[in-house]
């Protein structure tokens, strides 16, 4: 653990970091005084997977649905539609629909009707990425101490009804590396982009605390390990995450992101993956044919320094990274690979207050 890190907990008290995936929540609570490997912590699954089985529930037992709550992450879409196609009614409340699509025309067109109140005789399911009184019994049972912060991350792709979601998501990446300085601490938020109504959500639901893309989480989990920050003040680097739905990766120069690679998982085979991460290395990757093969894109800062040689050296973390087996170092922050962005949201609330 950093001194920052240190710090920034003796100061503060406990800190309950959140990675909210498609897949899994991977959860860690960071205490004063002891070191990371002894810190309490949870791999389970994800929010999303949850709200699908309740709907699934709902679908065997002949039930209409009414969701409520709160914009989440959407990954429950397909039990939505399995119960319509089941010949079953979908409701939602319209804060809830925004999990399904920010446009409620699209919602509707999915055959899911909005409605404030629940339909008789529907199955109310909660939605939220967050839930405190879960959290709350959770450490009871546990007796593990109530955090004194809350920092959490998940993907928002936000809301750009001009260039679509996908376009614009990456849009925010470009500002990032071409205009704002690629400085990945300033990717923890304590005000979430205006266009990202998913993490505005989730800041709510935490109490306010910092919230972040969980594509920082994975670059910053990386830099959480001294030797690997290190190493990118030597010569560039790579960051690779292979997540369950998305990779991501950043070419990382002291510490400093000057290029970002972002698809979905499903459309790689090995070969197709190692192809284009040889190509984004080398800065030579169109943002234009990552587009046309259905990921997000591809973006470089406009000022790479030559000292970078190359960014050869690939650390590559994330649920599915058998894909890149033998194709980089496999690294695990303080033990537990699948804790990785949680160190990240940690080490970047540290990296902020160092910089500050």
């Amino acid at each position: 653990m950093t001194h920052s890190a240190s710090a920034l907990l003796d100061r503060i008290g406990p800190v309950l970091c959140l990675d909210i995936g498609s897949g899994t929540q991977d959860v860690l609570l960071a205490l004063p005084g002891l070191e990371p490997e002894n810190w309490p912590r949870l791999v389970l699954p994800a929010p999303a997977r949850a709200v699908a089985g309740r709907i699934a529930a709902a679908t065997a037992a002949r039930r209409p649905v009414w969701l409520h709550g709160t914009n989440m992450g959407g990954g429950f879409a397909r039990a939505v539609m399995q119960h319509i196609e089941a010949g079953l009614s979908v409701a939602a409340h319209p804060a809830a629909a925004m999990a399904l699509h920010d446009d409620p025309a699209r919602v509707t067109a999915m055959g899911v009707s909005i409605t404030e109140r629940p339909p008789s005789g529907s199955v109310p399911v909660m939605l939220a990425d967050y839930e405190p009184g879960y959290w709350r019994a959770l450490a009871a049972v546990a007796g593990l101490p109530a955090p004194a912060l809350v920092v959490a991350a998940v993907q928002d792709h936000g809301v750009h009804p001009v260039e679509g979601n996908r376009i614009g998501r990456f849009g925010m990446w470009r500002s990032f590396v071409t205009q704002e300085g690629g400085d990945p601490a300033r990717l923890v938020h304590d005000t979430p982009p205006q266009p990202c109504t998913r993490l505005a959500a989730l800041q709510d639901a935490i109490g306010g605390g910092p919230v972040a893309d969980t594509g920082a989480a994975a670059v910053l989990g990386a830099l959480s390990m001294p030797e690997v920050a290190a190493r990118s003040h030597r010569e560039g680097i790579t960051v690779v995450n292979v997540g369950n739905s998305h990779i991501i990766a950043f070419l990382v120069f002291r510490e400093r992101v000057v290029g970002i690679y972002e698809h979905h998982t499903g459309m790689h085979d090995r070969e197709s993956l190692l192809h284009d991460l040889h190509e984004f290395r080398m800065c030579w990757l169109p943002d234009e044919q990552v587009r046309a093969a259905g990921g997000h894109g591809c973006i470089f800062a406009p000022d790479i320094a030559p000292e970078s040689e190359g960014f050869r050296p690939t650390f590559v973390i994330g649920p599915r990274r058998n894909l890149l087996q033998g194709h980089g170092q496999f690294i695990a922050p303080y033990g537990d690979m699948m804790l990785a962005g949680c160190h990240g949201l940690l080490h970047g609330l540290a990296a902020r207050e160092t910089t500050a």
